[in-house]
């Protein structure tokens, strides 16, 4: 991730989904993933890619949806 923005926060805003949500897709703690969105902890480089993961996910399964419109049409 590249922006100054925090990644947890960025994940959760794109993904429209709350902390809690996020620990739950992750694995973790909802605390865990509050500490990394307040700053206290940085995540872990795997988590960042995690992070980076799930928007790929999301933006794929967009793409999926539109090829599959287009299909019927």
């Amino acid at each position: 991730m590249e922006s100054n923005e925090n990644p947890v926060k960025k994940v959760c805003r794109e993904l429209g989904i709350n902390q809690k949500e996020l620990a739950e897709e992750l694995g973790v703690t909802q605390n865990t993933v509050t500490t990394w969105a307040t700053g206290k902890i940085e995540p872990p480089a795997i988590v960042l890619k995690c992070l980076e993961l799930l928007i790929i996910e999301k933006k794929f399964n967009q793409l999926k949806e539109i090829f599959n419109e287009e299909l019927k049409k």
